[in-house]
C-alpha cells in the first residue's frame, strides 16, 4: 500500500500543468470588455445606426470566435507552429500589401481586409506572425544571438513589417508594438544589457529630436506639418488645440477627472454621449474611469499586472526556449499595448490610435489576442507540476 501511495504521488507530481488563474483573468477581461463596449457605445450606436446593441453584438460574436480558437490552439502542441514561422512572416507581408488594392477604409485609415463577411485588421495578424517568426529565429541562432550579427538580425527582421504597417496602413502604433515585441524577446534571450541601455538612449534621443523638429517647424512653417505633427503639438498644449487635435485628449481627461474615486455608475457616463470620439475604442479606459472611478481604473490595471505575472510564471517554467519565447512575445504584445493605451488616454504621450487589450471594441484584436493566449496555454500544458 505504501509503495502504491508513493507511486501515485509521483505520478501526480508529474501531471500536466493548466493555468486556471490565467484563464480566469482572461475570461474576466473579455467579459468586462463586452460590458464596457456596450456601455460606452450604446448611445452612439443608437444615434448613428439606430441600434444600440450593434457594437455589443459584433464584439460578442468576435469574442466567442476567439474563445473557440483559443481552446483549439491550446490543445495543439506549440511546436506544431514552429514549421510555419517563415510562412507567418511572409503571410503578414502579403496581407499588408493586399491593403493597397483591396483595403477597406474606416475613420480615415485603410487597415482592414474583408474575408467574406468578416473584416480583418492586418496589423493583428502581423503581431502574431512576428511572435512566431522571432521565436523560431532566436532558437535557430542559439548563442549566436549574442553576437553583433545575430543581435542586429533579430532587431532588424521586424523593421520591414513595421515600416509597411506605418506607411501602407497608416498605423504607427501597431508598428511601434511590433518593434516592442522584438526588443522584449531579444532582451530576454540576450543577457548583454549594455546594448539595450544604448538602444533606449538612442530611442529617447530620436523621440526628443522629433518633438523639437515639430515645435521648430510649427513656429516657422505650421502648414508643413502632417496630422502626427499636429498631435504632438496638441499633446504639448492641449488647450491651444481644444477644438481640433486636442479635443479627444481633453474630453478623455474630463471623463477621468469627473469620475472621482468611485465613479458615476455603470452606464452613467456623460462623455460618451457625443463628446468623446472613439469612446468604445481607443478611449474606453477613460469611460471606465468615469463610470467606475479611480477604483475601477486601478482594478483593471491590477488585472493586467496579474495577467503579466502569470505569463512570466509560464515563461520561466516553459519546457524549452521556443515555448518561453512564445510566451514572452505574447507578454510583450499585451504589456506594450496596455502601457501605450493608458499613456495616450492620460496624455502622458501624444495621441495615437491604440486599443486596450481584451476590452476595447475590435473583433480582430480580441480574436488574435485570444489565439495568443491559446498559444500560452499550450506552452503551459507542457509544464509538469514537479517543475513548479
Amino acid at each position: 500500500m505504501a509503495q502504491r501511495g508513493t507511486s501515485r504521488r509521483k505520478q501526480d507530481k508529474g501531471e500536466k500543468f493548466m493555468d486556471y488563474s490565467l484563464l480566469f483573468i482572461v475570461l474576466f477581461l473579455v467579459g468586462f470588455g463586452i460590458v464596457m463596449v456596450f456601455s460606452s457605445s450604446s448611445y452612439e450606436a443608437n444615434q448613428k445606426l439606430g441600434d444600440s446593441t450593434r457594437y455589443l453584438r459584433q464584439q460578442l460574436f468576435a469574442s466567442i470566435l476567439g474563445l473557440v480558437a483559443m481552446m483549439v490552439v491550446a490543445n495543439i502542441p506549440y511546436h506544431f507552429w514552429e514549421r510555419f514561422s517563415v510562412l507567418a512572416y511572409l503571410g503578414s507581408v502579403v496581407l499588408i500589401l493586399l491593403i493597397i488594392p483591396f483595403g477597406y477604409s474606416s475613420g480615415g485609415a485603410t487597415r482592414w481586409l474583408y474575408i467574406g463577411p468578416i473584416s480583418l485588421q492586418v496589423a493583428e495578424v502581423a503581431k502574431l506572425g512576428m511572435i512566431l517568426f522571432l521565436s523560431s529565429l532566436i532558437c535557430a541562432l542559439g548563442k549566436g544571438v549574442r553576437s553583433n550579427k545575430g543581435f542586429m538580425m533579430v532587431l532588424l527582421s521586424p523593421v520591414p513589417v513595421a515600416l509597411m504597417l506605418w506607411q501602407i496602413t497608416n498605423n504607427l502604433s501597431s508598428a511601434i508594438i511590433v518593434m516592442g515585441i522584438a526588443v522584449l524577446m531579444l532582451f530576454v534571450s540576450c543577457p548583454d544589457y549594455k546594448r539595450f541601455f544604448f538602444l533606449g538612449i538612442a530611442s529617447l534621443a530620436a523621440a526628443a529630436a522629433v518633438v523639437f523638429y515639430v515645435v521648430q517647424t510649427a513656429a516657422a512653417h505650421a502648414d508643413e506639418l502632417d496630422f502626427r505633427g499636429g498631435r504632438i503639438l496638441a499633446w504639448l498644449d492641449p488647450e491651444a488645440y481644444a477644438n481640433d487635435k486636442g479635443f479627444q485628449t481633453i474630453q478623455a481627461l474630463y471623463a477621468i477627472g469627473s469620475g472621482g474615486v468611485l465613479g458615476k455608475g455603470l452606464g452613467q457616463s456623460m462623455q460618451k454621449r457625443g463628446f468623446l470620439p472613439e469612446a468604445q475604442n481607443d478611449m474606453i479606459f477613460s469611460i471606465i474611469c468615469e463610470e467606475l472611478g479611480l477604483f475601477g481604473g486601478i482594478a483593471i490595471i491590477i488585472m493586467f499586472l496579474l495577467l503579466i505575472w502569470r505569463l512570466m510564471i509560464i515563461a520561466n517554467n516553459a519546457p524549452d526556449l521556443y515555448g518561453a519565447l512564445l510566451v514572452v512575445g505574447v507578454m510583450g504584445h499585451i504589456a506594450v499595448q496596455v502601457i501605450l493605451n493608458i499613456a495616450v488616454v492620460t496624455a502622458t504621450i501624444p495621441n495615437t490610435g491604440i486599443s486596450l487589450p481584451f476590452i476595447s471594441y475590435g473583433g480582430s484584436s480580441v480574436m488574435f489576442l485570444l489565439i495568443e493566449i491559446g498559444l500560452t496555454l499550450s506552452v503551459a500544458k507542457g509544464i509538469r507540476l514537479k517543475d513548479l
